[in-house]
């Protein structure tokens, strides 16, 4: 059973990247695109912290969409889920549920283990590797 289950993980690993790179780029355009709804203050200018935060949403989104330069491109969205937790989220209150940063923490985990993993299956960066296995669940 093991053995199946590890035939599957780079798939499994894709699917965790593609659908995460989705949601969070969503975030970002809905700030600077004001899609699929403004957010409550309206959009941000491009050059404030929301602004950047916006530009880091929607672009690594999109780099970490397609797998491109997922590891370090993961990393600086887990840093920058970080920030937006401990900035925004954790002064409110220190339970996440009631805070509104479960979103945030998630995403920041979710990233981080991106850098360590690398994107799995079907992206830039596992297109212009060498073939074979490099992860002891990719035998």
């Amino acid at each position: 059973m093991s053995a199946t289950l590890d035939r599957w993980s780079p798939y499994a690993l894709a699917v965790l990247r593609i659908v995460t790179a989705l949601i969070f780029m969503e975030h970002g355009t809905q700030k600077l695109f004001g899609f699929p709804a403004p957010p409550e203050g309206g959009t941000p200018p491009l050059l404030s912290l929301f602004g950047i935060g916006a530009i880091l949403e929607f672009a690594g989104g999109f780099l970490i969409l397609i797998g491109w330069f997922t590891r370090p491109v993961a990393f600086l969205l887990a840093g920058e889920m970080a920030v937006a937790y401990w900035m925004f989220h954790a002064p409110q209150s220190p339970y996440p549920a009631l805070n509104g940063g479960d979103a945030a923490i998630l995403y920041c985990f979710v990233f981080l283990l991106f850098v360590f993993t690398g994107p799995g299956a079907w992206s830039v960066d596992s297109a212009s590797r060498p073939k074979g296995p490099r992860h002891s669940w990719e035998r």
